[in-house]
């Protein structure tokens, strides 16, 4: 059952950079009542390890409704936080929804006969140059070469696997040593060439080649041309460096950090554009579609570069097949409300 609204006035609607925040009745939130609180708390006590200056006096009595029921942590929402919908400063309401994924990748610590394709490290001169060399320049010239001899984290079998690494900006890397052994490691973003982005889906559309520009479709695409597969790489000047973090025990169960510095939440995690929503910000998700139906509680805990405007986000869906499954699917609209304090 849904708290009851305490029928005070609301208050004035607020500008926050490209985004208006349009005061609103809890009644508003499609499904709030019937959301299962309890998975999002767990992303808001992550957001409570790095909070911003608006919410960290709330983050006390958010670590103690840990362990409140759903209707405790519902009645809290309502006499603390105030629903605002998000709006652009011009146009509709309705937004953009996609999401991202962890990639889960297998990776050698050595190259051998099938895994030919290195992840690197940033280059020790990367800051010193800007933009740094493009894609195509770090696969053919001399000089990019020598300047990432030696960075290099683990090796792929196949390019593509790796261009969704550095799409995404992490992943996790099941990595056969030297010795034989296997474990679990976790590639971070540490830096990129500063080179635009360009979709090397938009590419093979472009030039006639699918018409079917979703990473399957791309596969299916560079399975049958592989005399062209470099040079619709090379369509996308940009690439990212990694760092190597350890995997193990909690931290598995949780994401790769965001840019607010937290670890994301499977399914209760988005990137939002920070201009419009701050990093640590409790939003309400509405969005159907043919790929799901989400009313839900998440948190601004990343951004992205593509992830620009008012009412558009990014939905962390986790890692593994089915994670990336819904991510590659997932493009439809969205209408969202930040929850702020009162």
């Amino acid at each position: 059952m849904l708290p009851a609204d305490d029928g005070a006035p609301l208050p004035p609607a607020l500008v926050q950079g490209r985004s208006r925040w349009t005061p609103v009745r809890w009644a508003e939130l499609p499904g709030f009542a019937d959301d299962a609180l309890h998975e999002a708390w767990n992303a808001w006590i992550k957001s409570c390890e790095k909070p911003g200056p608006v919410f960290a006096p709330l983050c006390g009595q958010v670590r103690q409704l840990s362990i409140g029921s759903a209707e405790e942590q519902r009645a809290w929402m309502v006499g603390r936080l105030q629903p605002y919908r998000v709006e652009p400063l011009s146009g509709q309401s309705e937004g953009l929804l996609t999401g991202y994924y962890e990639p889960l990748l297998e990776a050698t610590r050595l190259p051998d006969a099938s895994h030919r394709v290195p992840l690197y490290q940033p280059p020790a001169g990367l800051a010193a140059r800007r933009p740094w060399y493009t894609r195509q320049e770090i696969d053919t010239l001399p000089e990019a070469k020598a300047a990432l001899r030696g960075r290099e984290i683990a090796w792929l079998a196949d390019p593509l696997d790796a261009l969704v690494l550095q799409i995404q900006g992490s992943g996790r890397l099941r990595v056969a040593e030297a010795d034989g052994t296997v474990r679990m490691v976790r590639l971070a973003f540490a830096g990129s060439n500063e080179q635009p982005y360009r979709s090397v889906g938009g590419w093979l559309l472009q030039q006639g080649a699918v018409r079917d520009a979703s990473w399957p479709g791309i596969k299916a695409w560079a399975q049958q041309n592989p005399q062209r597969v470099n040079e619709m790489l090379w369509s996308n000047p940009r690439t990212v460096f990694f760092r190597e973090e350890p995997l193990a025990g909690f931290d598995a169960a949780f994401g790769p950090r965001g840019a607010q510095g937290v670890a994301l939440t499977p399914g209760r995690s988005i990137a939002v554009d920070r201009e419009s929503i701050p990093y640590g910000t409790p939003v309400w998700l509405a969005s159907s579609g043919p790929v799901v139906n989400l009313q839900r509680l998440v948190l601004a805990q990343d951004t992205g570069s593509a992830i620009t405007g008012a009412v558009r986000a990014d939905y962390f869906t986790g890692w593994g097949v089915e994670a990336a499954d819904l991510a590659g699917r997932l493009k439809q609209p969205l209408r969202l409300w930040v929850l702020w304090p009162r």
